[in-house]
């Protein structure tokens, strides 16, 4: 990295730990996107401050016993009595939400008490374990895939390879040999989220089947696809509800999120066919062998609005009623705004008129290479 850049969710954590009654910080996202080098960013501002802090990861370490997190909490104590915990891979840890609600308890009422942050990768198991046995004790800071304007600043990455490599950026050292980046991406990233991080968790009749899935949909980036396709390029026998498990397990795993078609009615939303949003350029490239033409790269570009909408706190829609469509419906609170991307190629914005027809409140913007950084730094 030519640089370390400070993400948003490094102030937020640390605005969370120095609250009074402190909550549990838990910080989940995607494999290689900053999470671990963001705690060490704020452990060399502890160090300097004074601040006692320890920090133990359970991917590195052997024993996953239930004994394991008791240690590191012990541990943190003979520190001090007010000492910041950290625990990067949690999800590793067996029972871990139960533990975890016991030795905070304990404490409560206490003048002095640890402050823990949580880290995981998957959130297949924490976002479960938060919501079971941590309710009311935890504030959830969650981490994307890099965008193009933190790539920039610090890689001085350009808007053509952020099309094309975007998203991890422990990949982007390697952008100038295509073979070694792409090994990286299967290697160090897809593989072990798909194995270590989901697989390894959940029960899947057929591994090779879900990774073919996976390859399918990432083929698909910002596309509209009903399950029926989907199913048709698969080579095994399935059914539309062993797709929809197969995409949850993508969307809890960071890798991909169903977009639904708008209609103001939830039942009719959802029983449409999704938009595959990808998280990042890199999930769509690695299909096409880092090679991508002016048509790819318009999709790739509509990929980048999307993923910078699906950041945002209100929810994210598409649009269609015949052959009028609009890309991106987002709506929060009150406010609904319809945005067509352009990225060069001719595209009509008709769907823009129509959608504005059938629910004129909205307010309608067309995104394009040459105003989308001002449209991100608007979000």
């Amino acid at each position: 990295m030519n640089k370390l850049i400070r993400l948003t969710f490094i102030d937020q954590l640390k605005e969370g730990l120095d609250q009074k009654n402190a909550l549990i910080q838990v910080v989940v996202g995607p494999r290689q996107v900053g999470k671990t080098t963001g705690i060490q960013i704020l452990s060399k501002e502890w160090e300097k401050e004074g601040i006692p802090f320890s920090y133990f990861s359970a991917d590195e370490d052997i024993s996953q016993a239930p004994s394991w997190p008791l240690d590191k909490w012990s541990q943190a104590k003979a520190k001090s009595p007010s000492s910041i915990l950290i625990i990067d891979e949690i999800q590793k840890i067996e029972n871990w939400p139960s533990i975890i609600k016991m030795l905070w308890d304990q404490q409560q009422g206490k003048k002095d008490q640890i402050k823990l942050i949580l880290l995981g990768s998957s959130s297949l198991s924490i976002q479960k374990g938060l919501s079971e046995s941590l309710a009311g004790r935890f504030r959830l800071h969650k981490v994307y895939h890099w965008n193009f304007a933190e790539s920039k600043n610090a890689y001085n990455l350009s808007f053509e390879d952020y099309l094309i490599f975007g998203g991890y950026p422990g990949s982007y050292p390697y952008i100038k040999n295509r073979d070694s980046w792409l090994s990286y991406i299967k290697d160090s990233i897809i593989n072990p989220v798909i194995g270590k991080d989901i697989l390894s968790q959940s029960q899947v009749k057929s591994p090779a089947l879900f990774k073919q899935c996976f390859d399918i949909l990432c083929s698909y980036p910002s596309q509209e696809l009903s399950y029926n396709k989907l199913l048709g390029q698969l080579q095994d026998k399935g059914n539309t509800d062993l797709v929809k498990h197969y995409i949850h397990l993508f969307a809890e795993a960071f890798l991909i999120t169903p977009i639904f078609k708008y209609s103001g009615k939830k039942v009719i939303t959802r029983s449409s066919s999704p938009k595959i949003l990808l998280g990042c350029p890199a999930l769509y490239s690695i299909t096409l062998d880092g090679e991508l033409d002016q048509k790819e790269r318009g999709r790739s570009f509509e990929l980048i609005i999307g993923a910078a909408l699906n950041r945002l706190p209100g929810e994210l829609y598409y649009w269609r009623i015949g052959n009028k469509e609009v890309d991106f419906i987002y709506k929060f609170g009150k406010k609904l705004w319809a945005i067509e991307v352009k990225s060069g190629r001719k595209k009509k914005v008709g769907g823009l008129l129509e959608f504005k027809k059938h629910f004129p409140q909205a307010e309608t913007l067309v995104v394009t290479p040459d105003n989308f950084m001002d449209f991100l730094n608007q979000l």
